[in-house]
């Protein structure tokens, strides 16, 4: 049982104990790298039952907290043993040493991970140098569809005969990630392993001019749930407790009709304004409304260009920009703070951290 797995971990992980920085980065290693035991067990959320993941993934994170909050206590120790007045670096910045924070980004989207973690989503990752075919062709994209055009995309290289699915390129969305976890999680027949409920992060790249409310690169979180009877009202239901642990208890949610296509049917999501109630004022260009991200039903082709089943299994996908979310919650008029590293900008985020 994985639940019996955590709680021996939890026992471990409260009595760790290092005399030096080396068997402190051995402990690292064995519980918080991306081969340790955290880790192991994080993968093995994928088989846990839908009416425990919500137990487990909070002892997962309990787990995790405690590991990294003893490790760094013992790194502390550590270090305090090891500085004597022998070792003072008279080369050193001045005291008292000026402490970083997190980036706002980094905030957002840990809270973004946080909330849909809770609701038993588990992390995904896929490289960000990737194939047209997983990047379009099977997330639905015609051959002839102008994401595919150098004004959009970022090629790294292009197949000389024309053939658009062995070009190379910079991900213009995190949706391959979802391609490769569909193509991993099915057997021959087209039968899923296992539900399969993954939030993707990360950074991906448009050919477009930096401006203020632009950029040549951007950060999204796309969600994916697949399993059977999957419906559009399950995906209304979590985008609404998530808009109201993001934005506010009393936040609520509109769908209007969109096109994607990789979903089917689409929508684009907005949010009442959270500065204005509702009422419209000029952050919300005085609809009392503000979009926040697209969404929609798995589109039968994708299940199928990715091995699963259409005929048996049905599922939902949405996806945020962080740098909205951001943008929403701290009212940032200008993308471009975001990436040059302005002391000043970040420091206005330390009550965040």
């Amino acid at each position: 049982m994985i639940l019996d797995k955590i709680d021996q971990l939890l026992k471990e992980v409260q009595t760790l104990s290092a005399k030096n920085a080396d068997e402190v980065e051995q402990l690292r290693l064995k519980y918080l790298s991306k081969k340790g035991e955290i880790t192991a067990l994080m993968n093995d959320f994928r088989n846990v039952a839908a009416d425990e993941k919500k137990t487990v993934g909070m002892k997962i994170n309990e787990l995790k907290t405690l590991a990294t909050d003893r490790i760094n206590q013992l790194r502390e120790e550590c270090q305090t043993q090891e500085t004597g007045d022998e070792a003072i670096d008279l080369t050193r910045t001045p005291y008292p040493v000026r402490l970083g924070t997190r980036h706002p980004l980094t905030i957002v989207t840990n809270e973004i991970i946080d909330i849909f973690s809770r609701m038993g989503f588990v992390l995904a990752d896929g490289p960000e140098v990737e194939d047209d075919l997983h990047i379009f062709t099977k997330m639905n994209f015609a051959a002839d569809h102008p994401a595919r055009d150098m004004q959009d995309t970022f090629f790294v290289s292009q197949h000389p005969g024309g053939d658009v699915t062995k070009n190379i390129l910079l991900r213009s969305h995190t949706s391959s990630v979802q391609a490769r976890i569909m193509e991993q999680m099915h057997t021959e027949d087209g039968k899923l392993t296992a539900p399969i409920r993954v939030i993707c992060p990360g950074r991906v790249y448009r050919n477009e001019a930096i401006t203020a409310r632009a950029h040549c690169f951007f950060h999204q979180v796309e969600g994916l749930y697949i399993d059977k009877n999957v419906s559009f009202t399950d995906l209304k239901q979590v985008l609404l407790s998530f808009a109201r642990e993001m934005f506010g208890a009393d936040t609520k949610i509109r769908l209007r009709p969109s096109y994607f296509p990789f979903t089917e049917p689409s929508a684009e999501m907005d949010i009442s304004c959270f500065i204005c109630g509702g009422e419209g004022c000029g952050f919300c260009k005085h609809t009392g409304w503000v979009e926040i991200l697209g969404c929609g039903m798995v589109d039968p082709n994708v299940l199928e260009q990715c091995g699963i089943d259409s005929s048996i299994y049905s599922g939902y996908a949405f996806g945020m920009g962080v740098e909205r979310i951001t943008n929403l919650k701290y009212r940032v008029s200008d993308l471009r703070m975001f990436s040059e590293n302005d002391q000043q900008f970040l420091e206005e985020f330390q009550a965040a951290d």
